[in-house]
């Protein structure tokens, strides 16, 4: 029997501000308790997929009927969320997961030293064998991939001694390249005894110096002309790289929480992440309500001690700005739990890591609660009641201008429902024959492209047209207005408080009604900044493809400091710019002649929102 007490869960609006990073996702029933934990490399389609009209099995279908809410947490990488998914489904013990029977062991990586081709497989329990082994790793599944990838790359046999021994033809394995059938002498046991010593190496952590070997066998290669072999170098080097990627969600020791703080559209979303004797736990959002305009430090400041003061604490405490009074709260905290509780915000490596993670599912948090059907509908109600309108708006149009020094000037219009976002009907428009830099002419352009033919193909006009900026943008809009005969539509321009700040813009009108005001604490204005902050993101990450366009460049030449050799190195050690593209900031800062800053603008060039 359903929970009609409950509204059932709003997946429509859920899906549309789900990212489409890698990470783990939670299913949460009407007690608050989890249903099911999941990872994906693409969690908008996996979400997506729960949701479609066919193909969905009976147990799926019953899981989806309890399901309540969804909470999701972005990882850097598949990795990562591997490992954070293992964590989860051990800590909560989810009723729809498969569950392990034995848990009071972590696998090992098994490599025999007294066969003449010993095989690599995953080992649980007592360790009589003689032999290797690496690990212990955080599941059985995180070895399995890892050993998959290992035999694709160095082509070391899977199959049991006892099969390996009576064999009298090559398996399927070989036939598909994931193994150099040893078993029917087709590789001699020096040759394969060096591929089981570049497999040993790279799961000690020495992946650099079998990438620096492979990287010169590659370029020896391509100088003879061989090709294909090259090829295969290219290959190993690649599938290394993924290999060795960082386990960023689980920890050397220790207990710690990390807490990052978002806001926009006055509201928040603090977002805590949970690391105990290493190991990340999860993470969980919360939304404080805010009396006015606050920064991040500010809201930090009044949350950490409200939530801590009442639980058990951990002896480090990560935040993603310092509170306002970090020195009288750290020594609150330690006074109230007995031990010493440590504030940090200048953290390196592998907490620094922790700290992004937290920072941008804190941001995607909060961009769930904006899209939220019930909470949307009441900010549409409130700008109704504040722009005197007599009817509910049911579509906004914003418009906003974007360039660099008057290159690659780019206009768009975004549009917002009670639905949410209405994306199938943003627009981008290419600014052109203007005086680079003139933001009138270009504003003025972009709206008679968007209403001239309004009217003639039938077009949805917005009942409010929100235009960033203040009364010259504003008047650039009344003049395309007036030419069309578009008088139906309101006209505000938003423009910029007093220092720039949210929370102090004031709306300038197109009717001659006075400007108004607004602070953080109206929903009204909540839903104005929200329309106008898609409205700049749309046009950023447009200008910013429209000039990369223009410029004809790589990614890669765009980024300062990165000369030709440094370019070059990099494409060698990860095999193309695809392989670039799944790099971590910490394993791009391993490479000859990249640092730490280096290494973090390359990675914010692929990984920009």
């Amino acid at each position: 029997m359903s929970d009609t007490s409950t509204p059932v869960f709003d997946h429509k609006a859920f899906l549309r501000t789900v990212t489409s990073r890698p990470g783990v996702y939670r299913m949460f029933n009407a007690d608050d308790r989890v249903l099911y934990v999941g990872k994906a490399k693409n969690l908008k389609n996996r979400l997506s997929s729960y949701f479609r009209n066919t193909g969905i099995s009976a147990k799926t279908a019953v899981m989806l009927s309890h399901t309540r809410s969804i909470t999701v947490t972005v990882t850097h990488t598949e990795s990562e969320a591997l490992i954070l998914e293992s964590n989860l489904i051990k800590e909560f013990s989810p009723r729809y997961n498969v569950l392990m029977r034995d848990d009071k062991s972590y696998p090992h990586i098994y490599v025999s030293d007294t066969l003449a081709y010993p095989g690599i497989e995953v080992h649980r329990g007592a360790r009589k064998r003689p032999g290797k082994y690496l690990g212990p790793y955080p599941s059985a599944t995180a070895v399995r991939e890892t050993i998959h990838l290992l035999q694709s790359t160095f082509k070391i046999r899977s199959c049991e001694d006892s099969v390996f021994r009576n064999r009298s033809r090559p398996c399927l394995q070989y036939q598909i390249k994931r193994c150099s059938a040893p078993c029917v002498g087709y590789i001699s046991e020096q040759a394969y005894g060096i591929d089981i010593k570049h497999a040993m190496l790279f799961l000690a952590g020495k992946s650099r110096q079998i990438i620096n070997e492979l990287v010169a066998a590659m370029e020896k290669a391509a100088a003879k002309r061989n090709f294909e072999k090259a090829a295969t170098y290219r290959d190993q080097i690649q599938h290394l790289q993924k290999v060795a990627e960082r386990q960023y969600v689980s920890g050397d020791q220790g207990d710690i929480d990390i807490l990052a703080c978002a806001s926009e559209a006055g509201q928040a979303c603090v977002q805590v992440f949970y690391v105990r004797n290493g190991l990340s736990l999860g993470n969980r959002s919360y939304f404080p309500k805010l009396p006015e305009a606050m920064a991040p430090e500010q809201i930090l400041a009044a949350f950490i001690p409200q939530f801590y003061l009442s639980r058990e604490m951990p002896s480090e405490i990560i935040v993603s700005a310092l509170p306002d009074d970090a020195e009288l709260i750290q020594q609150t905290l330690s006074e109230s739990a007995g031990h010493k509780v440590a504030l940090r915000h200048n953290v390196r490596g592998e907490r620094a890591r922790w700290r992004k993670m937290a920072q941008d599912n804190a941001a995607g948090a909060l961009a769930v609660r904006l899209a939220s059907r019930s909470g949307m509908m009441q900010r549409f109600e409130n700008l109704q009641t504040l722009l005197e309108l007599e009817e509910l708006p049911l579509r906004l149009e914003c418009f906003d201008i974007s360039h660099t020094l008057g290159e690659a000037t780019m206009a768009s219009c975004v549009v917002l429902t009670p639905e949410g976002p209405l994306k199938s009907d943003y627009r981008r428009y290419n600014i052109k024959d203007i005086t680079p830099g003139d933001d009138y002419a270009a504003m003025k352009q972009a709206l008679s492209r968007r209403f001239r033919k309004a009217e003639d193909q039938e077009q949805k006009l917005p009942e409010v047209l929100f235009i960033d900026g203040g009364k010259g943008q504003l008047r650039q809009a009344m003049e395309v207005m007036d030419a069309l005969g578009l008088h139906s539509i309101l006209l505000v321009g938003v423009a910029k408080g007093e220092g720039r700040k949210a929370g102090l813009e004031k709306l300038v009108f197109g009717d001659g009604r006075a400007e108004k005001y607004l602070g953080i604490e109206s929903a009204a204005l909540n839903l104005v900044l929200q329309i106008r902050n898609e409205a700049h993101r749309f046009a950023i990450s447009g200008h910013r493809a429209q000039r990369a366009k223009a410029r004809r460049e790589s990614p890669l030449e765009q980024i300062p400091g990165l000369g030709p050799k440094r370019r070059q190195t990099l494409l060698k050690f990860y095999g193309g710019l695809q392989g670039i593209t799944r790099a971590g900031v910490e394993d791009l800062a391993k490479i000859p002649g990249i640092n730490k800053k280096l290494a973090q603008q390359i990675y914010d060039q692929f990984h920009e929102s």
